[in-house]
């Protein structure tokens, strides 16, 4: 018999122990025969009989639903405020506008009265320009409502979170020093402009330092660069970027509406030479209502085109003029006057047309993937677990040789579970002299 065997023929001895388990024991369902050049993946031993400490680098359905899906949307779907947007960003307007359509109800009712009632009459009477130059009014009028109504007024921008806590951070180290008792002074910054010292007020909402001029609607709920009003017939706040086109339209609808109810009258006297004043009345109903409506609209009107007029020359806007910022009782002049009324003016009215800050059109990347939570591993796939065991699972028929050592020395090592334990002697109480002298006669009397 040879005495020197080859590695493979070690490799194919089985130990009796394996034997045992075979014959006496259930299959095992985990147990299967595992390739030797495969790692497993619970607390087993790898070829040459090193340990699995390891989980395996492998991909679960979880990690590929976390993976992060965007999409592109445009700046306007994002915006805060209370701003409602049509035509995919391109018309801006407030929340409420139930004024605004009111506005255009009386517009192009009063004026469709007139074209229907008055001008057939007045074009073969007295000029068939008449309703040509009422057309031409009419249109400015509303081009110039569009444009007040669907435009943006100068909103400005929040503050990303970034900024706002670098903001957050500046004011608080600049209130090192208040005492803990004491309130902190308010958050102003002083700008200079034309020697004149002028306060940026901060914005809790948009946590901005609003520019010069700058207030914040509370019903739109946007800092307005050069606030001058938020206006209900228009359906929109007045600012900066629209507040020129604000003035047009007040002055051509107030020569809109004494144009028309200048020739109502006319219509009126001319038929009631002949008709009689009464009878004239009862004959145009149509015109008894323009000269209504006319009649009551046309002191608001022309008084509110007044008031913006004396405003622009003094190049100062309403909100201004409310608050008495710049008025006599301060001592402080207007710095942004140019102390001329032509000029004023001209700057006003005739200044560039300033871009809009807020890029409504533009896009930006939207998360859109959903919130993975962490759940429990399911019974058919369970997740890889790592775990340190003393003994090393049973192994199969592929094991190597020095695999089968180390089972033999866990096995003499590891006490089996179902063997008992030996029962500790108790140790007797230590025995006095007297104790001692009488058990020995006890003895020597027996024997």
């Amino acid at each position: 018999m040879n005495v020197s065997r080859s590695r493979s023929d070690l490799w194919m001895q089985q130990p009796p122990q394996l034997d045992y388990c075979r014959k006496h024991l259930p299959p095992a369902a985990g147990f299967l025969p595992i390739p030797p050049n495969t790692e497993r993946k619970v607390g087993g031993l790898r070829p040459g009989g090193a340990r699995c400490s390891e989980e395996p680098k492998s991909r679960t359905r979880d990690d590929m639903s976390a993976v992060m899906i965007t999409r592109k949307v445009r700046k306007w779907e994002k915006l805060p405020g209370k701003n409602t947007f049509c035509c995919d960003g391109r018309v801006m307007m407030a929340r409420q506008k139930g004024v605004f359509y009111l506005t255009m109800f009386l517009i192009i009712g009063t004026c469709s009265l007139f074209f229907a009632f008055e001008c057939p009459y007045l074009a073969v009477h007295l000029s068939p320009a008449i309703p040509v130059f009422a057309a031409l009014l009419f249109l400015f009028v509303m081009a110039m409502l569009l444009r007040t109504s669907f435009s943006d007024p100068g909103v400005l921008p929040r503050a990303l979170p970034e900024e706002a806590s670098f903001i957050e951070m500046e004011i608080e180290a600049a209130n090192v020093n208040v005492p803990a008792g004491q309130r902190p002074p308010p958050r102003i910054r002083n700008v200079q402009i034309n020697n004149q010292i002028v306060k940026l007020k901060y914005c809790y909402t948009c946590k901005i330092f609003r520019p010069p001029r700058a207030s914040h609607c509370s019903i739109c709920d946007n800092c307005v660069d050069r606030f001058d009003h938020h206006c209900p017939w228009v359906g929109n706040c007045v600012g900066k970027r629209n507040y020129r086109y604000f003035y047009l339209f007040t002055m051509s609808l107030s020569l809109l509406t004494i144009y028309i109810f200048t020739f109502d009258i006319v219509h009126v006297v001319m038929r009631s030479v002949d008709n009689g004043f009464l009878n004239t009345l009862k004959e145009t109903p149509g015109t008894v209502l323009e000269l209504l409506v006319c009649f009551f609209t046309l002191w608001s009107v022309v008084g509110l085109t007044g008031f913006h007029t004396y405003l622009i020359s003094l190049n100062q806007t309403t909100n201004e003029d409310i608050k008495g910022s710049w008025s006599g009782k301060n001592r402080v002049q207007n710095p942004y006057s140019h102390k001329n009324i032509i000029k004023n003016c001209c700057e006003v009215l005739c200044g560039p047309t300033y871009p809009s800050v807020l890029d409504r059109r533009g896009l930006m990347l939207e998360d859109i993937s959903p919130s993975v939570t962490p759940a429990a591993p399911s019974s058919s796939n369970p997740t890889p677990q790592t775990t340190k065991t003393t003994a090393p699972l049973i192994p199969n028929e592929h094991t190597p040789d020095d695999t089968h050592k180390s089972i033999a020395a866990s096995a003499e090592e590891s006490p089996s579970p179902r063997e008992e334990r030996s029962p500790v002697s108790k140790v007797p109480p230590l025995a006095s002299p007297e104790t001692d002298a009488e058990t020995s006669l006890a003895k020597d009397k027996a024997h």
